[in-house]
């Protein structure tokens, strides 16, 4: 079951931890603000990258069918070793063209630092959540933790790169309250 993520306006932010507020609705690079806030050993760890269907609602927002396949790109952005941050990637097969053909091999390097280095890439819709247990992406953000929490609360983002969509998940995780 996915969670009823809600365009970010004034009050969707009610229910989430107040460490997590400023977080949730920052529009900068979230991997820039991750690095300064990280007051040690930075580092993007790469879960996996393969082909896969999108989930209803992303697929909705990306406005593909939902049997397309996507590339699907799944990184962990840690301080010190602890994952502060769970984020998936959805790049629709007709966006890994022309320019925006590289996003398809960063490896390990974050995809803030290209997008951001763009002038021309538009972030065009916002929308915030909370995910619980029975959300698909609760486990793979929580698989790497030693404790589980209730809750989690995330953002996506649908960009356009090179004029080309593409949707960004990031799941907060709870090391990364209190900081930044």
């Amino acid at each position: 079951m996915e969670s009823s993520w809600r365009p970010l306006l004034r009050g969707t932010l009610a229910g989430a931890p107040a460490g997590l507020r400023h977080w949730l609705r920052d529009d900068s690079s979230l991997t820039r603000r991750v690095v300064a806030a990280c007051d040690g050993d930075f580092s993007v760890c790469l879960l996996g990258q393969r082909h896969a269907r999108p989930l209803p609602s992303e697929s909705r927002l990306l406005g593909i069918a939902r049997s397309e396949q996507v590339l699907v790109r799944e990184v962990e952005l840690r301080c010190d070793g602890a994952t502060w941050v769970y984020a998936r990637t959805l790049i629709p097969q007709t966006s890994l063209r022309g320019k925006a053909r590289r996003l398809g091999f960063l490896g390990t390097r974050p995809l803030g630092a290209v997008l951001f280095a763009d002038p021309t890439t538009r972030r065009d819709r916002v929308e915030v959540g909370s995910l619980g247990p029975a959300h698909p992406l609760f486990a793979r953000a929580v698989k790497n933790l030693d404790h589980e929490p209730r809750v989690l609360w995330g953002r996506r983002t649908l960009f356009h790169y090179a004029g080309r969509p593409l949707l960004v998940n990031e799941i907060f995780l709870p090391g990364i309250e209190g900081y930044g």
